[in-house]
């Protein structure tokens, strides 16, 4: 049967509305609507509305035999109506039994409920289009079935079924389906309304997919039978309670029933399952059942879990709004006691007691902080009795005062310029190291003598484990100063010294703001570790420029937090700053510093380190006694040769670690040996007192006495074997020997030089070798190996001009270097090597090859050579004399320039060296070749 349609903007705007049997207007037509359907509806909803009662709509029926009667209805309606959808000459639905499969993502239709779907595939759409213009505005409506392959429904179910073709697309498809008529195409919308079941029999064509239908119809039924009455008044009476708990189904029923006309129990149960909020499936079920009884029980099935699912709703929603209410009420009541307490003065409120503890914090020196400071504290304690508790501006407020009253503004520790205290501590601390104790006892002298010790900025530079960071914090303990170390080795972002902007979540000031607050002193030391690694923000900015405005003496008496926004006095603050290699510090902080160069330790500096700091230190942490052990100064001798030839001692204090550790371990394996006998005759002895007199005290006493004595007797440390280790044990407790001689040659051979290098990690010698590859004439040339760098590379051949200009002047009859080929090798080639100190070196080598002569044994040198034959400084003096003597180097070739850094040195480092100052080349060649003569 056919159903009129109201209009196009009502179709758009419905989500589900309904068809009935026969035309229903008003009371116009005279058609009253006698269903116990249609009561219940009426005392749930009341008066119907006049509006929708003018409403016109036409639907089909197979159960319905006067088509043609309401066809004629509607063309009488439709012929006064100018807005009519769909044509008035349109075939049965009877007459379709081929027809277009629309699949369903989400819910079946049922017949008498309208449905907007969106069309995504062009094809369907445009067949959709083509049957309502051939006057067929029908096709068949199937659910989708679930995909077996996915556990989990994608985002967008609608992409994935428009995706599939043919076959693939009718295997998703369910069998029975809805004959739906296509009542408005808007764009890809299409708005469906559902007429009857069918069956799907067969596919005709793939794409779009149309398959042959069976119109589908009620299995017969009594009406007058009382089960299926009793079942559709069950029905009734639940979608009563449904419709009082749910104004939206309230909305769709009173649609539905101006619009309704021979309701029956098939379309009862349909109407039931449709409103239900049941998943798709158990709708699908209702849909495909014929018999009415037991679709009727599906129905009312449904009706029934969608009213126990309300239920669960109210009573959540009671708990949840009694909660609410509760604490709404107690919210109140606290508010409505704070406001009594304050005006009878028993308590203050959050924010005055706030405002009491930051004032408590200055009171004390109030006078010694800055009126600037002080004139922003005060504003921001206004501001903070202003601001409600609960804003976010509160608690910006507060943190930001927190940190302006922590300050210590003004509070400076007592300094201690006690000379003879501060060298005793610097001695206690440290062994050797002469140079940089007198540096640093004048600058507290200095610091006596002015009253202050600031102004200066101390960088300490050289290679790791030489105690850089361990002086600083000597210097503090002698200054009397309190003590901070913060490394900035990879620091990248400014803010970690300047501070965040407030306004940034999270915004902490800089290190120098948190170093003050943790101090308790305007005036500490504080030691900058790493500043040779400082990184280079971008970004973030250059922490390297910040350092300039916190470490300048000129700068930092107004230094600018960016988080505190005033200015702080750090001229007070004596900064200590460490660095590996000076290189790599920019020029204008470095220019700032006033550097003290520790090159390292030799031996006998070791050998003393060793013994007095580090074993004893090393002794105590592992809890041994020293009765127990003896280290012999041998054993030590060898370990700092063989294993240990850094600069530092940081691995020397590791392997002594190494040594303890398997000695306490020795010592509790020699213990738990002894133990299980001791206890075995404690217990012997007990049981044969025991036996003599089991009752009496004095025997039990006497027990416990005897177990007492032996206890102690095994803790004792003469009980155990003392361990010793020397040199020739030495390898059972660190290892086989890292390193052998450096001196690969007693006597060098021809071609073969010692040279001297520094490097990061301290001095170290080197050979240059060179030999002839090739000879004959014309072909003279120079071939370069070893990892060198772009400056050793132009010394070899600086090298190699200057050796053929001295052996033409010389011995002018050798032509060595125009006919022959000559490699010239540094070995340890998998170090890179580069510097200028290597020129006498390689003309040395050269020279020797040529001349076919030694050089002088126990000889090394170092420095540059230009192409005049003049001799140029060099750096690392002490550094290159530390790695001769540790070599066994007697002989040491210095450029003339560097007498005064070799002065300098300490009496032990120049013990037993013959060291000789040279300002041209012609002077080496008379020192490396006299033995010759």
């Amino acid at each position: 049967m056919l159903k009129a349609l109201r209009s196009s903007s009502c179709l758009q705007q419905a989500r589900f509305a309904t068809g009935a049997s026969y035309l229903q207007t008003n009371s116009r037509h005279g058609i009253k609507l006698s269903s116990p359907f249609h009561g219940v509806s009426r005392s749930v909803i009341g008066d119907k509305n006049p509006k929708l009662a003018q409403r016109v709509f036409f639907s089909s029926d197979s159960s319905d035999a006067s088509g043609s009667d309401s066809v004629s209805a509607v063309e009488e309606v439709e012929s006064k109506s100018a807005a009519a959808i769909v044509p008035t000459v349109i075939k049965k639905p009877d007459d379709f039994l081929t027809v277009l499969a629309l699949p369903l993502p989400h819910r079946p239709l049922f017949p008498g409920f309208y449905m907007p779907i969106y069309v995504k595939d062009p094809k369907l759409l445009a067949a959709l289009v083509e049957s309502r213009k051939r006057q067929a505005p029908y096709a068949g409506a199937f659910l989708v079935k679930d995909d077996p392959g996915s556990e989990v429904t994608g985002p967008d179910p609608e992409k994935n079924i428009y995706e599939l073709k043919g076959k693939e697309l009718l295997n998703r498809l369910h069998e029975v389906g809805t004959l739906a008529q296509i009542t408005s195409i808007q764009g890809d919308q299409v708005v469906l309304i559902g007429h009857r079941r069918l069956r799907i029999t067969e596919m005709v064509s793939e794409d779009p997919l149309t398959v042959k239908v069976d119109h589908l119809k009620d299995s017969p039924y009594n009406k007058d039978d009382d089960v299926i009455k009793a079942t559709s008044f069950e029905v009734i009476s639940t979608l009563k309670d449904v419709l009082k708990t749910s104004s939206l189904w309230r909305d769709h029923v009173q649609t539905y029933n101006q619009h309704i006309g021979d309701f029956n129990y098939p379309r009862l149960a349909d109407f039931g399952a449709a409103i239900s909020g049941s998943n798709k499936l158990q709708c699908q079920e209702v849909l495909e059942e014929l018999d009415v009884y037991k679709r009727l029980r599906l129905s009312l099935e449904l009706l029934k879990k969608e009213m126990e699912i309300h239920k669960i709703q109210e009573s959540i929603a009671k708990a949840i709004e009694e909660k609410i209410s509760t604490e709404q009420r107690r919210y109140l009541l606290n508010e409505q006691y704070k406001a009594i307490k304050k005006e009878l003065g028993l308590e203050t409120d959050d924010k005055t007691a706030l405002t009491d503890k930051f004032r408590d914090r200055i009171d004390p020196y109030k006078e010694k902080i800055p009126p600037h400071v002080l004139q922003v504290i005060e504003e921001e304690l206004k501001k903070l009795q202003l601001l409600e508790a609960s804003s976010s501006e509160f608690n910006v407020t507060r943190n930001y005062l927190d940190w302006l009253t922590a300050l210590p503004w003004g509070n400076y520790s007592d300094e201690n310029f006690d000379i003879l205290r501060a060298k005793q501590i610097l001695d206690e601390d440290h062994y050797g190291l002469i140079d940089v104790k007198e540096r640093i006892l004048e600058f507290i002298a200095v610091g006596k003598l002015r009253g202050t010790s600031q102004g200066k900025i101390i960088c300490l530079s050289g290679p790791p484990g030489v105690g850089k960071t361990s002086i600083g914090r000597s210097i503090a303990r002698a200054l009397n100063r309190k003590f901070y170390r913060f490394s900035v080795g990879g620091l990248s972002d400014v803010a970690e010294i300047k501070g965040h902007r407030r306004t940034y979540v999270g915004a902490m000031p800089g290190k120098m703001v948190q170093c003050l607050k943790s101090v308790g002193t305007a005036n500490p030391l504080v030691l900058i570790d790493e500043i040779d690694k400082l990184g280079r923000g971008h970004v973030a900015g250059d922490p390297a420029s910040a350092m300039l405005e916190l470490l300048d003496p000129e700068q930092n008496a107004n230094f600018l937090d960016h988080y505190l926004d005033v200015p702080i006095d750090l001229s007070k603050v004596l900064f200590v700053c460490t660095a590996n290699v000076l290189e790599t510090i920019p020029g204008p902080l470095l220019d700032r510093m006033e550097i003290i160069p520790i090159a390292g330790y030799i031996t006998d500096e070791k050998l003393h380190i060793a013994r007095d700091y580090l074993e004893k230190n090393t002794r105590d942490a592992c809890g041994v006694k020293p009765q127990q052990v003896e280290v012999t100064d041998s054993a030590l001798l060898s370990l700092i040769e063989n294993y240990c030839r850094e600069a530092g001692v940081r691995s020397l204090q590791k392997q002594i670690e190494k040594i303890y550790r398997k000695i306490a371990l020795q010592l509790v394996r020699q213990g738990a040996q002894n133990e299980p006998s001791a206890l075995g005759s404690e217990s012997t002895q007990g049981a044969t007192e025991s036996n003599e007199s089991e009752s009496s005290s004095d025997t039990t006493e006497e027990a416990e006495v005897v177990e007492t004595s032996q206890t102690s007797d095994l803790k004792d440390p003469e009980a155990t074997e003392k361990v010793l280790v020397d040199d020739k044990n030495l390898a059972d407790y660190v290892g086989k020997p890292v390193f052998h001689a450096e001196r690969m040659y007693d006597q060098t051979p021809l071609g073969v030089v010692m040279g001297l290098a520094w490097t990061a990690m301290g001095g170290s010698t080197l050979y240059i070798e060179t030999t002839q590859v090739e000879q004959g004439e014309g072909k003279g040339a120079l071939h370069i190996t070893g990892q060198l760098g772009d400056v050793m590379k132009e010394s070899a051949q600086i090298a190699h001009t200057v050796a053929r200009a001295i052996l033409a002047a010389k011995d002018h009859e050798n032509p060595f270097f125009a006919n022959s080929k000559v490699h010239l090798h540094v070995p340890a080639g998998a170090t890179p090597k580069d510097g200028p100190s290597a020129g006498c070196t390689m003309i040395t080598s050269l020279l020797s090859l040529a001349m076919n002569k030694h050089v002088k044994k126990d000889l090394a040198m170092t420095g540059e050579v230009t192409l005049t034959g003049r001799v140029l400084p060099i750096g690392g003096v002490k550094e290159k004399t530390i790695a001769a003597r540790r070599s066994g180097v007697k002989t040491i070739i210095f450029p003339l320039a560097n007498k005064r850094d070799f002065d300098e040195l300490a009496p032990n480092v120049k013990e037993g060296l013959d060291v000789h100052f040279v300002d041209d080349y012609n002077q080496i060649f008379d020192l490396a070749f006299e033995n010759e003569k």
